[in-house]
């Protein structure tokens, strides 16, 4: 089901064309609920308030959404959708297995990193690959990016460990198999003076309904506990504990700037990014490409995939707090909207990356969300779009907003030309 899903994201990207062109491609029927691409079928909505306190005090300045509003949007956006999660253990126990050689012709130093999530070292663990600019004399900004497939099968570099990722079946399998992905060009990191590191989601938990019984989450159920609570945390959050995990490595490497890291990933590891910034404000800056329904994109608006498609028992419930598809049938009762999502990493530097016909995340609704949360970017001085009009494929105006927005011509995913974008921003930003 995994692998079938991801086929489909890339041949969404391959159709980089027109939008009639794709159109036969849009699912009518998801779960035996219509989906809606008609702009004139998205119907009225009202977007919670973000800028009002739960018991109606107005927020009109930095302060009170700091310490008042944002910890009450933090709190309902956790008990409802992505559910509560663990801290982390007390110390971070690691094993640096490549500490440093030469790649891509000197112009990086790789390391390869084993992070153990758990005092048993036997399971539970998450490979990372870091390539640092081979010229820096100094520590490294870097860009922590999660990955559909594990690293050796991304990054065209020999040297690499060939870890196992799990099959449609359950199973894992070496990862020793080429993938419909490509391959990552980390030169132009290096380049741009920033660090490229990468994992694979799947060595925090396996993306299927069962993938519990496998993952982090399990090691925390109580005895007799065979599943989270309704306000517990889904595989998103446990994909976004992981990569805490990751910073906790960092803080730990003289060669890593900590304090300059950024975090990157597309479509259900664009939302997983954006709740990792949210939730861990160690994270300087995000991309969240393609994050779509449970992201950015505004779930008022009837287009594309709905919260009732998304967390739909037959398909990504186990990705949320079982609590959220409660209002499947019930948005105007949610207490917050995908706006609220964006705003919460304010005053921090978060770059929304869409597709012009990925209609099924809703690139306008993604827009459009950011607008909503301009304001609360406002109060600290930064900017958001500087327009209420959905931006043109290619049009860089609102990209180095501190709250950016880019768009390609195209489908769902990142493009290669997507990348010098998004190091542009990085660049700014970090």
């Amino acid at each position: 089901m995994k692998i079938a899903l991801i086929v489909s994201c890339l041949l969404m990207v391959s159709l980089t064309g027109r939008g009639q062109q794709q159109a036969a491609n849009r699912p009518t029927l998801v779960a035996g609920i219509p989906v809606n691409y008609a702009e004139d079928s998205v119907g009225n909505y009202t977007l919670p308030d973000l800028l009002t306190c739960a018991d109606g005090q107005r927020v009109t300045d930095a302060k009170t959404w700091t310490q008042k509003r944002r910890p009450e949007l933090l709190k309902l956006v956790e008990d409802i959708q992505f559910g509560k999660m663990p801290q982390g253990p007390r110390k971070i126990r690691y094993n640096v297995f490549d500490k440093g050689t030469p790649a891509f012709n000197n112009k990086a130093i790789r390391k390869q990193v084993r992070i153990y999530l758990t005092d048993d070292t036997t399971s539970h663990q998450v490979n990372v690959v870091i390539y640092l600019p081979g010229a820096l004399k100094q520590p490294a900004p870097m860009l922590l990016s999660i990955s559909f497939a594990a690293y050796n099968q991304t990054i065209a570099d020999s040297g690499l460990y060939v870890g196992n990722i799990w099959s449609r079946e359950g199973k894992l399998v070496r990862a020793d198999k080429p993938t419909p992905f490509g391959k990552m060009n980390v030169e132009q990191f290096m380049d741009a003076g920033i660090g490229y590191a990468t994992l694979y989601y799947g060595d925090i938990e396996p993306d299927f309904k069962d993938g519990i019984k496998y993952g982090i989450r399990t090691t925390y159920l109580k005895a007799g506990q065979t599943d989270v609570a309704p306000d517990e945390w889904g595989a998103i959050s446990a994909w976004a504990w992981g990569m805490s995990r990751v910073m906790d490595y960092f803080e730990t490497d003289k060669q890593i700037d900590a304090k300059r890291i950024a975090i990157q990933g597309a479509s259900r590891l664009g939302k997983t990014v954006l709740w990792a910034g949210i939730h861990d404000p160690r994270f300087k800056v995000v991309v969240a490409s393609v994050s779509g329904e449970g992201g950015a994109a505004l779930s008022r608006r009837n287009f594309g995939e709905t919260v009732a498609h998304i967390t739909d028992p037959t398909r990504y419930l186990y990705q949320f707090a079982q609590n959220y598809n409660s209002y499947a049938k019930q948005l105007d009762r949610l207490p917050f909207d995908g706006h609220a999502l964006v705003a919460l990493m304010a005053p921090r530097p978060l770059l929304l990356q869409t597709g012009s016909t990925d209609y099924w995340s809703d690139p306008k609704g993604e827009f459009l969300s950011a607008v909503a949360a301009t304001p609360v970017y406002a109060l600290f001085g930064e900017k958001g779009p500087q327009t209420n009009t959905l931006p043109a494929p290619g049009d860089t105006s609102q990209l180095l907003n501190h709250l950016g927005y880019f768009m390609h011509e195209g489908g769902h995913g990142v493009l290669p030309t997507d990348w010098p974008q998004i190091i542009t921003y990085l660049k700014k930003y970090l």
